[in-house]
């Protein structure tokens, strides 16, 4: 097996985090494994994976790389997504594609698997490796509620509609997704957003997120009783994310016990939601920590009393299932990814047709759980058996292993029939098979060259 990304990190967070994963599990349940991803992730990995770093190779952090980061951080954050972003990704992947071809051929992979980007429109250069593809699971396809589609901007909603309409000629001119032995789709939504250059590619259906059970347990016993209950927001402190909505909410709610939120993530609206939250009043009741590492996230939910993500824009979500894991209950947007994963058993889901509607049944949703101990204890561990049923990492391995031999599978049966078609045209011309009737093949010269292309880890 063969992964490749363009970021496979636990401190980036985000899409990153699921290469890392993969990787991760697929080493440990003793199958060979590569990884190809960026060389700013480096110093992470070495630490991380230190007994497989000959198994990972790094695209060199070159200066275009560099200054397109740096030109990006100038623009509107889904702007930036969409135009720099995008290129930078599509840079690094061309250079990944000669590694990946050499690598092929020098540990005999089987399938080389691109978890990311998760976009079901951005093109892919992995194409003619020397292996069958499988490329996802992509997730995308969202809209802002309609109530709230002023978040897009005119300038993003205008570079959003010039990225859509020029996916087909990207997909056209890379055909990675075209040429894939399978792309794999988080949901329908994701699948209908794929470039109509892709209908009738082999889509396959997987969660596009997991956790890892062994990071995220509920407790045995959670508190009970006290006069303080502690929600948290957990994830990057930007506009569509909702955390104003939250703490106008939390500035009505009066419940005994009393309710405080703990924000953990950063952003360019940090700023102003600390002014906002002196501006309410919260200043004692909410508590911006900044970044925090995933490790402490996880301790830190295990003794929380719920999770808050009035997300507008979110696809995935993962932090929706990471508190689920904990045992605690949520409360989430009917909108993109929480939808998916939440329901009245587990959860409390907001509608989000309005920005007044939303904050009174943010406050209402928050009053009752902070009210009621039995019904977050119940709607906690109704949260965690779903997630071990339906979104542990290790079923969700399972489940993209039978991808893995699909595609497999389907690849020796048409390198079988193309060696019975050489064979019989062979025949037909009464001309000498080789020595026990193999068919030779010599790849080019300029294949053979890439060879030389593989960079090799840094010393040390």
């Amino acid at each position: 097996m063969l992964i490749v990304a363009d970021n496979a990190s636990a401190k980036f967070g985000g899409e990153a985090f699921l290469p890392l994963h993969y990787f991760r599990l697929l080493r440990e349940r003793g199958i060979e494994a590569w990884l190809v991803t960026h060389q700013r992730v480096q110093a992470e990995l070495d630490v991380v994976f230190d007994k497989d770093r000959d198994r990972i190779h790094y695209v060199p952090d070159t200066r275009a790389h560099i200054a397109l980061a740096k030109l990006g951080e100038r623009l509107p954050t889904r702007v930036n997504d969409v135009t720099l972003s995008c290129a930078s990704q599509l840079m690094t992947q061309l250079m990944q594609r000669r590694m990946v071809r050499a690598l092929v051929r020098e540990h005999r992979i089987t399938v080389v698997h691109s978890p990311t980007p998760v976009s079901p429109k951005q093109p892919s250069a992995l194409f003619d490796v020397g292996a069958p593809v499988v490329i996802g699971p992509m997730n995308g396809g969202m809209t802002f509620p309609v109530a709230f589609q002023h978040l897009q901007g005119k300038t993003g909603r205008g570079m959003l509609t010039l990225a859509r309409a020029a996916a087909n000629l990207a997909n056209t001119m890379l055909p990675g997704k075209a040429r894939a032995a399978a792309l794999v789709v988080a949901n329908v939504r994701t699948e209908a957003a794929l470039p109509s250059v892709l209908r009738g590619a082999p889509v396959h259906q997987l969660v596009e997120n997991g956790v890892d059970l062994r990071r995220f347990s509920s407790l045995a016993a959670r508190r009970g009783g006290g006069n303080k209950v502690r929600f948290a927001f957990v994830g990057r402190l930007v506009d569509w994310k909702g955390v104003d909505l939250l703490l106008e909410a939390l500035s009505t709610v009066h419940a005994s016990p009393s309710i405080e939120l703990e924000v953990f993530g950063d952003g360019p609206e940090r700023p102003g939601l600390t002014a906002l939250a002196a501006h309410l009043g919260l200043a004692e009741r909410v508590h911006f920590h900044g970044f925090v590492p995933q490790e402490e996230t996880a301790e830190q939910l295990r003794e929380l009393d719920g999770l808050i993500l009035p997300s507008l824009y979110e696809c995935g979500g993962a932090v929706v299932l990471e508190a689920m894991a904990s045992g605690i209950p949520v409360i989430a947007t009917r909108w993109g990814g929480p939808a998916d994963y939440l329901d009245h058993d587990c959860g409390i889901l907001i509608e989000p047709t309005g920005r007044t509607q939303m904050v009174a049944e943010l406050a209402s949703a928050m009053a009752l759980l902070a009210c009621d101990g039995a019904l977050r204890e119940r709607l906690g561990a109704n949260g965690r058996k779903k997630v071990e049923r339906e979104y542990d990492w290790e079923r969700k391995l399972d489940r993209m292993l039978d991808i893995y031999r699909s595609v497999s599978v389907q690849q020796a049966e048409s390198t079988d029939a193309r060696v019975v078609s050489i064979e019989h045209l062979l025949r037909a011309s009464q001309a000498p098979l080789p020595a026990n009737d193999v068919v030779a093949h010599q790849a080019p010269e300029h294949e053979l060259a890439d060879e030389a292309a593989v960079p090799r880890r840094a010393a040390g």
